[in-house]
């Protein structure tokens, strides 16, 4: 998803998530169905959008309808105004996995548009009337389609998406790192290794429960090798990541400089901070 509507897409002025949409996300699994594959793996990370995955479906033939019958803006500002959900003639019938290393529901404190709103740009007003917004489409998901999406854990990654993934592309979450650890095939190249490095934008509590580096720990120590985590920034003392095995952390953004600049001197501060691991764990 995030090739088709990431973050990084986007500047700082272009970042709001009543209008950012998934809309090319759905034009990019209408390419891929036309390939006739076996299955869809769908990586649903790094969205800049909170739209419940309507834009995608809309791609994909669905209708989302106001109380006059026009069509609804697939964006999540529209979220509101939907009073109709219409199926596509043709529903997918090729199984979608949707990689998802979150446990956050649609809605409520740990959902969508409260905890993961702010990240893409939504001010306090908008995160209420996104928060509105999605469980007004979880309720409608119910209601018209027989599906319940307000209790499933990761419903709420990526802005919704996992919701609009499950509802419109009778989508199965499963967990994204386990994946592609499968598909790597990672673990056999531990065999002979004395490092593995990992990391994340923000290393933080999140961090060690279902994502990336939580998922290469448990692989890391079964086969007993040192773990490193380079991240953007480090918000975790030693004592609570070394509980998972991992070595060493180190942050690639200076305490002195704020996130916007070091986002515009990521590689510059991605080399520092291999440097530093190298001087200090392996020379």
């Amino acid at each position: 998803m995030a090739s088709a509507a990431g973050l990084q897409l986007l500047n700082k002025d272009q970042c709001n998530p009543m209008k950012t949409t998934t809309y090319g996300v759905g034009e990019l699994i209408k390419a891929a169905i036309e390939y006739n594959p076996e299955k869809i793996l769908f990586a649903i990370g790094g969205s800049a959008t909170v739209d419940g995955g309507i834009g995608a479906a809309v791609a994909l033939g669905w209708q989302f309808l106001d109380r006059e019958n026009n069509q609804v803006h697939a964006c999540g500002g529209g979220l509101n105004k939907i009073e109709k959900i219409i199926p596509p003639r043709k529903k997918m019938e090729i199984p979608v996995e949707v990689l998802c290393d979150v446990q956050n529901p649609l809605c409520g404190e740990h959902g969508a548009a409260k905890v993961y709103g702010p990240q893409k740009g939504a001010t306090p007003e908008m995160v209420e009337e996104l928060e509105t917004g999605l469980c007004h489409l979880g309720n409608l998901i119910k209601e018209q389609l027989n599906r319940d999406v307000l209790e499933i854990p990761g419903a709420g990654a990526s802005g919704g998406l996992a919701t609009g993934a499950i509802a419109f592309m009778n989508g199965k979450l499963v967990s994204g790192i386990d994946t592609i650890i499968r598909y790597s095939n990672i673990e056999a190249e531990l065999n002979d290794a004395d490092w593995i490095i990992t990391g994340e934008g923000c290393f933080d509590t999140q961090s060690l429960y279902g994502k990336v580096v939580a998922g290469v720990s448990k692989i890391a120590n079964k086969a007993k090798v040192h773990i490193a985590v380079i991240a953007g920034q480090v918000k975790l003392p030693g004592k609570e990541y070394q509980k998972l095995g991992i070595k060493t952390a180190i942050g690639c953004k200076p305490d002195d400089m704020d996130v916007e600049q070091a986002l515009c001197k990521s590689k510059k501060l991605l080399k520092l901070a291999t440097e530093r691991f190298v001087k200090n764990n392996l020379i």
